[in-house]
């Protein structure tokens, strides 16, 4: 079934194809656990119960599945989707910067590359990403996702307007907004180095 392409898997799962259901799980748990945690900021417990109710939606919503769209586009639609009704819910409005993770995921890699940085630049570096995480999570959530789908997930306009449910100028204008905000809130870092 690996072969299949997500449409054909689709078909399968509304038939109740669990094997179907693994392989569309496996190949697009990562998008979906990405999506989240660059709208919702670190990774916490919520992050896992919100891909969850992703997955359970795609699995219910298998029978009545129509491919309008790419299947992505769908699929971050439902990802918005759940995120959007869990910040209602408990109205959470600012997110803290994200954790480091190395190349293990738990922090520093166990095996040290002898080609690194200087610690000095390493530092500068590190420094950097830490302003460029702040700014990005002060941004508001609209403009947040709007630039998570376009930079990290390669989305066009249009694709970003479906996933939304804007019209393809408040996505531009969306991006726009977040990215002048983000020049102005890191231009005195970036002057100042």
């Amino acid at each position: 079934m690996e072969e299949f392409s997500d449409e054909q898997l689709m078909e399968l799962i509304g038939h109740e194809n669990e094997a179907a259901f693994a392989v569309l799980l496996r190949r697009h748990q990562d998008l979906v656990y990405g999506s989240i945690h660059r709208m919702l900021g670190p990774y916490n417990a919520e992050t896992e119960d919100l891909a969850q109710q992703v997955f359970l939606k795609v699995w219910k919503a298998a029978p009545r599945y129509r491919a309008e769209a790419r299947f992505t586009t769908w699929l971050l639609t439902i990802c918005r989707n759940c995120v959007f009704t869990q910040l209602k819910k408990s109205q959470r409005q600012k997110t803290e910067p994200l954790e480091f993770q190395g190349v293990d995921g738990e922090g520093e890699s166990p095996h040290p590359d002898h080609d690194m940085p200087t610690p000095s630049a390493e530092m500068l570096r590190e420094e950097m990403r830490q302003h460029v995480e702040e700014a990005l999570c002060q941004l508001p959530l609209s403009q947040r996702t709007a630039l998570s789908l376009r930079q990290h997930e390669q989305l066009d306009y249009d694709e970003i307007a479906r996933v939304m449910g804007l019209s393809v100028s408040s996505v531009k204008s969306l991006l726009f907004r977040a990215r002048e905000t983000l020049r102005e809130q890191l231009k005195n870092y970036l002057d100042a180095t």
